[in-house]
């Protein structure tokens, strides 16, 4: 029996792989591949952020690290490396509960701990060159036999198959006419400058992060709700550079190689569930707002554990 997945961004290629990896025969269809996915200008830093439930996405989180230094250690994809960030917060607060379950998590000192902040935290974590990541991803999917197509529907009625996964994203307003999900537009700003280490504020409102990349730094960023305008704004670029050189002042502006704009698929929370629609049997995977990489893995298996708990195939 084959299975369709709609949508060909982080979440649908790494769904098709797993479900490849069981044995299953898995076709995607999406409007847009690689290059054109929101997912290929993800930042793209391992760290939860904008998405819940939370006592399920941390789960899913750890999940996806562990896969992520796999891939890097055992497969050689080398555009997944580790490297150090810092994120500072106004006031101390009690831990995340995934900051128990990977190898390098530390409070800052004091002295560690930039002005008009009070707490922070330092962590390792798998950098991902989303630019490489998704041809990759994309390849490995077609290696193990899995087939593409392009196509768009108006609803997962239309959709052909009777097992269906719908990785469809900010698509999933029309296709399951879900009109909780909204984007969250994001705008970034890439830098040929190293900071050593990334430094974050991951506040919404206050959103600052400095992702240092092989090939590049990327600097933000925006959270932007509602907002559908994917053009770069010269305000929300002086913005986030004004916020940067707060927290890196040696960042110089002539390095400056280009900008970005994506919007990240936000839900109140995700949803990850079977739906029976017209003896369709679907699973939705989608409104992962802006940590559609750090779940990709944990939410494919989640994915193949409801097939297999349902007994659907």
């Amino acid at each position: 029996m084959e299975i369709t997945i709609v949508g060909a961004g982080v979440s649908g290629l790494t769904t098709g792989i797993r479900l490849l990896q069981q044995g299953w025969k898995v076709r995607i269809i999406s409007k847009e591949f690689s290059p054109d996915t929101v997912s290929d200008v993800a930042a793209a830093w391992w760290y939860p952020f904008l998405v819940e439930p939370v006592e399920k996405t941390n789960q899913w989180s750890i999940q996806t690290f562990n896969e992520l230094v796999r891939l890097r250690d055992n497969e050689g994809v080398e555009c997944i490396s580790m490297r150090l960030g810092r994120e500072y917060l106004e006031q101390e607060c009690e831990l995340p509960g995934w900051s128990f379950n990977i190898p390098h998590f530390r409070i800052l000192n004091q002295n560690e701990i930039i002005r008009g902040y009070e707490f922070g935290w330092e962590l390792e974590a798998p950098v991902i060159e989303m630019n490489l990541y998704m041809p990759w991803l994309l390849s490995k999917f077609r290696t193990l036999g899995g087939s593409i197509e392009s196509n768009e529907f108006d609803s997962i009625e239309e959709v052909p198959g009777e097992f269906i996964v719908n990785c469809s994203g900010l698509g999933a307003r029309l296709l399951s006419n879900d009109e909780e999900v909204i984007p969250v537009r994001g705008q970034v700003v890439y830098i040929k400058q190293d900071p050593g280490f990334g430094r974050y504020d991951q506040r919404p409102e206050s959103l600052t992060y400095t992702i240092p990349r092989r090939d590049v730094t990327v600097l933000g960023g925006t959270a932007q709700k509602g907002d559908w305008d994917e053009t770069i704004r010269k305000k929300d670029t002086e913005d986030i550079l004004s916020k940067c050189e707060v927290f890196w002042p040696d960042l110089d502006r002539q390095n400056i190689v280009g900008s970005a704009v994506g919007l990240r698929p936000s839900r109140y929370e995700l949803r990850l569930e079977l739906e029976i629609i017209n003896n369709k049997k679907v699973i939705h995977n989608y409104g992962h707002g802006g940590a559609g990489v750090t779940l990709s893995w944990g939410c494919a298996d989640e994915v193949v554990k409801l097939l297999k708990v349902n007994m659907l195939i």
